[in-house]
Formats: structure tokens, C-alpha cells, sequence
């Protein structure tokens, strides 16, 4: 099971990015889906997450500004909007995944850059 992120960039504050993370591979069930970042020299900290049932959940710094979303093809979205220089960071995705052996595993995407500058 793979994750491909995509939508990373520049943008000027103020502005909007969409990321996107799709799965592949041999997925039974995906129970969770999440955004991660990490700024430099910081740890990386859970920005958003989508599980079964439409549980989602912010951070607070992000509340109101971000949209976790996921479509029924095995996609997470995360719309960034009123982006901040503090949003500034590698985003990561990142799934709790089982497969057709209903082996559960927790797969990390490539990190995709988000930088927020004038």
C-alpha cells in the first residue's frame, strides 16, 4: 500500500493550496485518514484527520481555515485557506490501513512542501 501527495507550493499569505493523498495498492478498508506537518526544528503535529463514520477532527491552530475531506476512491483532501506564514512546514499523509489479509498497518505518505511567504 502506497500514499502519493501532491499539491504542495508557495503562496503568499492570505491564500489557499489544496493537498491531495491518494492510496493504492491492495486495500480492503481504510479506517482513518490524516494530515501531518513539521516545521523546521519543530516536531511534526497532527493537522487534521477524516475516519469512518465522518469523524473529523483540527487542530486549533487550523480550525476554520482547514477542510479535511475524502472521497470514495481512496483520496484525502486538505483545503488550506487564509494560509499563515506559521503554516509553513512539510505536510504529510498519512493512513490506518488494512488489506485483504486484514493485516492493519499505518502508511505514511511523501511529505509535500507548503511555504507561506510575501
Amino acid at each position: 500500500v502506497q500514499l502519493q501527495a501532491s499539491g504542495g507550493g508557495l503562496v503568499q499569505p492570505g491564500g489557499s493550496l489544496r493537498l491531495s493523498c491518494a492510496a493504492s495498492g491492495s486495500i480492503f478498508s481504510i479506517y482513518a485518514m490524516k494530515w501531518y506537518r513539521q516545521a523546521p526544528g519543530k516536531q511534526r503535529e497532527l493537522v487534521a484527520s477524516h475516519a469512518t463514520g465522518e469523524r473529523i477532527n483540527y487542530a486549533d491552530s487550523v480550525k476554520g481555515r482547514f477542510i479535511i475531506s475524502r472521497d470514495d476512491k481512496d483520496t484525502v483532501y486538505l483545503q488550506m485557506n487564509s494560509l499563515k506564514p506559521e503554516d509553513t512546514g512539510v505536510y504529510y499523509c498519512n493512513a490506518d490501513i488494512s488489506d485483504y489479509s486484514f493485516r492493519r498497518s499505518d502508511v505514511w505518505g511523501q511529505g509535500t512542501q507548503v511555504t507561506v511567504s510575501s
